[in-house]
């Protein structure tokens, strides 16, 4: 999680410096960054038509240039990068989708139930024509839904019974605006009774109506009243401008932020006296300011902060945010670092899709289950405390210039997002490469792994965990009440053959007891070498004597032990432990009976049993690859109690066959631990 965390961080870094990349290349080919001022002069008369419509002002009625250069000027300073998006958002022709109702209820919830947009909705009544032609509707449908005032049709002849209700006799305009300025208050739908059809027409009413919901100052004395008064709102923001009306853009802020933020405007078309906006900080007009507990800030002096809907909304979001705003923030970013597994992941393709599904799935439970708690909390009235110094944090830091440099960013990518994929998908090819190479040089088989053999192996490991017990979960060694697994007895009067043979996890063998084998009074190897090289000579024809007939005594005593051992009783394998009466009784080295191999390679030296652990028996040779056990050499035991090379018996286990290789004892079951017989005192060694 933490790695994913980590490449998701860096990922939004790299936007960050591409972001300032691409500022820099317009620099340099344009010569003007987006933060920079355009005279409203220099500009052609569409493209002043383009920035009234996107600000959402009317200028039907002014044929020439100056005045509606004039009105722009009244609404605020224009930005280059506004002048960009105002002209991009033209140049798009993108149908908006407008809804059709089908019922009472389908109305209802829509319309009447939200609380916080304008809708505007054409009814047709039955056997009429609509009162907006089809062309002009659309033209309208796509002017109000740059300000998000969505957009409807209601056929009477679906639900008549609820139009005769209505008083819905002929065809209108319905619009829904909230009637009170607290959230979630009532709605109130309001009938246009305009004679002209006209789309200016149309949305003159619609911004006369959402205007009255602002509050308006018109004096000095006024305006000194609203500065101090003290109320529920904690943020206002307020538009000081010679307009006859706000904007579209900021009527429709109001009711989106209807209960959070209080917008008000200020007409100071008629003051002589403006002394008292001087104290209070405004030197000029239009200014949008922003009042908060923590102090007064302009909007429009920092990066991104364009006279725009888009722009002031997520200014807006980022000081005063919901909690659904902060829900789907965290949404959006549990669901990017979960697609990091997409390339982290190494192998087959089908792995790295299976483990997406599975991480997205995850990521997205927790989130949920983790904001159940947190939206309990919220509800709690001595909690108040607590949101509003979050706010207040929200407001210091969303009011810094890094965080206007992150909204502008923003902004950008959420506007091309095409951009956005591509950068996140090279991302993620980068880490692929890394990752990768990283593997390769640790030597890990997965990276070169198909998608049949992944499937094989996925497949293998769910059968073993659903038929065999899970050797991973069982510690060796363990305690347990269980002197005999009944298991072992079932698999034994079973025919093995018969059955499917599991693939059972190999973790358990880190937890198998090692330790070196080592003898008692053993010499240096030079001085072993010396003494070697000094007595070859003449010991040559007698070892080979010595050696012939232990050899046949060798094999003779193997052939017996084998026999006895197959009979049921565990043995402990040819030339490897003492063994006495054709049986493998394991005796103690106190006594000077033969051990089969023991002094084969080591003379008389002795092996030093202190170091074995209590419930191994003692032996030395392994069976696996038939040679002794070299002094400093590295052992493996089982739970059987039987012992072998380290390697040997790790490639055995490796190797698909989990049982000990003398008894066929599971190597992942317990046994009861062997207990070495203690030595009679009278006894008489033999």
């Amino acid at each position: 999680m933490w790695v994913k965390l980590c490449c998701l961080l860096l990922y939004f870094l790299a936007l960050f410096v591409l972001a300032r990349v691409f500022e820099a290349v317009a620099w340099y080919e344009s010569g003007f960054l987006a933060t920079q001022l355009v005279d409203p002069v220099a500009l052609s008369f569409r493209k002043l038509r383009t920035i009234l419509e996107c600000r959402g002002l009317g200028h039907s009625g002014l044929p020439e240039k100056k005045d509606v250069r004039e009105l722009v000027e009244k609404s605020g300073d224009l930005m280059e990068g506004e002048l960009y998006s105002a002209l991009k958002e033209e140049e798009a022709s993108e149908s908006v989708s407008s809804t059709n109702f089908s019922g009472e209820m389908h109305f209802y919830e829509l319309v009447e139930d939200t609380k916080d947009g304008i809708w505007l909705v054409q009814v047709i009544a039955n056997d009429r024509s609509p009162l907006v032609g089809k062309v002009h509707w659309e033209k309208m449908v796509k002017k109000v839904s740059r300000f998000g005032i969505r957009t409807g049709t209601f056929n009477c002849s679906s639900d008549p019974r609820y139009c005769r209700r209505r008083g819905w006799l002929k065809s209108t305009l319905i619009m829904s605006v909230p009637q009170t300025s607290t959230s979630k208050g009532k709605v109130m739908l309001k009938e246009y009774s305009g004679r002209k059809i006209e789309v200016e027409h149309i949305f003159k009413w619609i911004t006369a109506h959402a205007a009255s919901r602002i509050k308006t100052i018109y004096n000095s004395e006024h305006l000194k009243e609203e500065w101090n008064k003290s109320d529920q709102y904690h943020v206002k923001i307020y538009l000081f401008a010679n307009l006859d009306q706000p904007p579209a853009f900021f009527s429709a802020l109001s009711v989106k932020f209807t209960g959070r933020v209080e917008f008000i405007f200020v007409n100071v078309e008629n003051w002589d006296n403006k002394s008292y906006m001087a104290e209070i900080g405004v030197y000029k007009t239009p200014s949008y300011i922003l009042r908060t507990p923590e102090g007064i800030y302009r909007y429009g002096n920092n990066t991104g902060e364009f006279i725009s809907l888009r722009a002031m909304d997520s200014f807006l979001r980022s000081l005063q945010p919901e909690v659904n705003d902060l829900f789907v923030l965290s949404l959006v970013l549990v669901n990017l670092m979960a697609w990091m597994d997409l390339f982290i992941t190494q192998g087959a393709t089908i792995k790295r899709f299976v483990v997406l599904i599975s991480t997205l799935g995850t990521y997205n439970s927790l989130l949920i289950i983790s904001w159940l708690p947190v939206l309990g909390f919220l509800q709690l009235p001595y909690l108040d405390s607590f949101y509003e110094y979050s706010l207040k944090l929200f407001r210091y830091s969303n009011t810094t210039t890094l965080a206007s440099w992150v909204r502008a960013d923003w902004m950008f990518y959420s506007s091309h997002p095409a951009l956005f994929l591509s950068t996140y998908l090279g991302h993620g090819l980068l880490i692929d490469y890394f990752e990768k190479k990283r593997r390769r040089n640790n030597n890990t088989d997965e990276v070169n792994a198909n998608n049949l053999e992944w499937l094989s192996s996925l497949w293998d490991w769910y059968t073993s965990y659903l038929f065999h017990p899970i050797a991973s979960f069982q510690h060796f060694p363990f305690d347990s009440d269980w002197d005999e697994d009944p298991d072992l007895f079932l698999e034994r009067l079973a025919f093995p053959d018969l059955w499917l043979h599991p693939l059972i996890p190999t973790d358990y063998i880190k937890n198998l007891p090692m330790w070196r084998f080592k003898c008692l009074g053993v010499h240096s190897d030079e001085e072993m070498l010396e003494t070697f090289q000094d007595s070859e000579s003449d010991s040559d024809s007698e070892n080979k004597e010595v050696f012939s007939s232990e050899k046949e005594v060798s094999e003779d005593d193997d052939l017996n032990t084998f026999h006895s051992c197959s009979e049921g009783e565990p043995r402990c394998g040819a030339e490897t432990c003492s063994c006495a009466n054709k049986y493998c009784h394991h005796e103690p080295y106190e006594r000077k009976a033969r051990s089969y191999g023991s002094y084969s390679t080591m003379g008389d030296m002795e092996p030093d049993w202190s170091a074995w652990p209590s419930d191994m028996l003692h032996c030395t040779e392994c069976v696996v690859c038939l040679e002794n056990f070299a002094n400093g050499c590295l052992l493996m035991g089982l739970p059987c109690g039987h012992v072998f090379h380290q390697n040997c018996i790790v490639m055995w286990l490796a190797g698909g066959r989990h049982c000990c290789p003398v008894c066929r004892w599971a190597s992942y079951k317990k046994k009861q631990p062997y207990t070495h017989p203690q030595p009679l005192s009278s006894d008489a060694p033999s």
